[in-house]
């Protein structure tokens, strides 16, 4: 985690500063270079780790979808939750969260996955873990990534208010458990995966809540039809 490939936006680079000098981080970075120089593969790369919060900064932040592990296959992972990159083959979970939201908001699905378009309008989308081994599900959980995007959860929960926070899964609802329900809205329900979106997911309308709670606070809605790439 060279400092020179990593992009960090300025406005979260401030936020977190305290975190990069904490005990876990330098323990965390360790481990990541050790892993490279043992000629292991990491997704994403080094320069797309904080994606995530490059994409989206801090006072632009209305929406947070918070994820598990990145996708640990080849030129799957870019830095954003549930999204891949173009070209790549549209995985089960998101191709269930396009048919939710085409029931719910009658949008066109899209013909991939690459979901930029949402970070770009405020949609932070976080995963817990920002890195994984190749092919090596869940390789690097408990190595600090954690302990950070609690920071950066908790940052949004008590410095801002009126954000829509989107729980998806027991993993992502624990992780959020903390989250002040009187400053902000939580939505919770079952895991798009295919294992667990017929238990809830399917109806749960979180789409069209989020956006309906944005409005009511004078906010722009999320535009969630994503947008066909250009050739």
């Amino acid at each position: 985690m060279s400092d020179t490939a990593i992009k960090l936006e300025e406005s979260w680079k401030a936020a977190l500063a305290p975190e990069f000098e904490k005990d876990y981080m330098k323990s965390l970075k360790a481990f990541l270079q050790a892993e490279l120089q043992a000629g292991k593969t990491i997704f994403p790369k080094g320069s797309e780790y904080f994606s995530a919060l490059d994409l989206t900064p801090v006072d632009k932040v209305k929406v947070v979808i918070i994820g598990q592990d990145p996708y640990h296959g080849p030129e799957q992972a870019h830095g954003l939750s549930f999204s891949v990159k173009p070209g790549v083959k549209i995985p089960p979970s998101l191709v269930n969260i396009y048919k939710e939201q085409e029931e719910d908001l009658g949008i066109k699905q899209p013909g991939h996955g690459y979901l930029a378009s949402w970070a770009e309008q405020g949609v932070l989308m976080l995963n817990a873990v920002l890195t994984v081994q190749a092919h090596n599900a869940a390789s690097h959980q408990g190595r600090g990534w954690e302990i950070f995007t609690d920071a950066i959860i908790s940052e949004l929960n008590q410095a801002h208010e009126g954000l829509v926070f989107i729980l998806w899964g027991s993993y992502a609802q624990k992780k959020g458990k903390k989250i002040d329900r009187n400053k902000h809205l939580v939505l919770a329900g079952p895991h798009p995966s295919p294992l667990s979106a017929y238990r809830g997911f399917f109806g749960c309308k979180h789409f069209s809540k989020a956006n309906g709670y944005l409005q009511s606070l004078g906010k722009e809605p999320i535009n969630w039809q994503v947008p066909e790439l250009s050739e």
